[in-house]
């Protein structure tokens, strides 16, 4: 009888979806407006801000496995590929290891495991809609470099003049709230003495377009009288 209810039991939640077992979402958001860089962004990562910021007001669990905001919830990697496949992003990864390698060979890679906090110098190259990466959250196995947690960096907010992040998390803060979901988070270095080290940061390979380095001046409405009276005189003395 008891191996016949632990088999019942492995079918049951075999075939439950996992959403089903999430914690309840407990989540926050911001508008991009409260974002102190927002106004001056290029196009592209104004539209990264607005479809990430936008997955946070559908209060989405954090859902290990999940890509989908039909799961109910998603995981940190699986929000990062959700945002920038609808931005048209092509060859987007799955997985927070795939995504740094991804950045490094396609994009550019700055490493930043010497930081402390995130005052250091290095963070002065750091920019909204740059993907940033941790190792050590959890057990990654033969992952080298150990890669187990992306999120998207979004800027600093107008208020306090602290930095923003955007992901999915179960168990990290946003100005002393606890997340669990697809939501805005605290821009921290973790403590010398946690498990989690911050590895280093860089920006989506494809997203931005070139911006032309010169820019034609606009031709002006008014005629200049001298040209109008010269072109005149050519035309009648032809």
């Amino acid at each position: 009888m008891v191996n016949f209810l632990r088999i019942l039991t492995i079918l049951f939640v075999s075939v439950i979806p996992s959403a089903s077992f999430a914690k309840p979402a407990a989540v926050a958001s911001i508008k991009p407006e409260d974002l102190s860089e927002y106004s001056d962004q290029p196009v592209e990562i104004r539209n990264l801000i607005e479809r990430s910021l936008a997955l946070t007001k559908r209060r989405l669990t954090y859902t290990f496995g999940s890509n989908s905001p039909e799961n109910a919830g998603m995981d940190c990697s699986g929000t990062v590929q959700h945002v920038l496949q609808a931005l048209g992003i092509e060859g987007v990864p799955r997985t927070s290891f795939d995504f740094y390698h991804w950045v490094k060979k396609e994009s550019s890679l700055t490493d930043a495991r010497a930081a402390k906090k995130t005052s250091d110098e290095v963070f002065r190259k750091l920019k909204p809609g740059d993907l940033v990466f941790w190792e050590g959250t959890y057990d990654t196995g033969k992952r080298n470099p150990p890669i187990s947690h992306v999120m998207i960096y979004l800027g600093t907010l107008e208020k306090d003049g602290r930095g923003v992040v955007f992901g999915a998390s179960d168990g990290r803060r946003f100005r002393g709230k606890k997340i669990t979901g697809v939501s805005v988070f605290d821009w921290k270095i973790p403590s010398a003495s946690s498990s989690s080290k911050f590895v280093g940061f860089g920006p989506v390979p494809g997203l931005e377009k070139e911006t032309p380095t010169h820019v034609a001046k606009p031709v002006s409405s008014k005629k200049d009288p001298l040209k109008s009276l010269k072109s005149g005189l050519d035309k009648l003395f032809r």
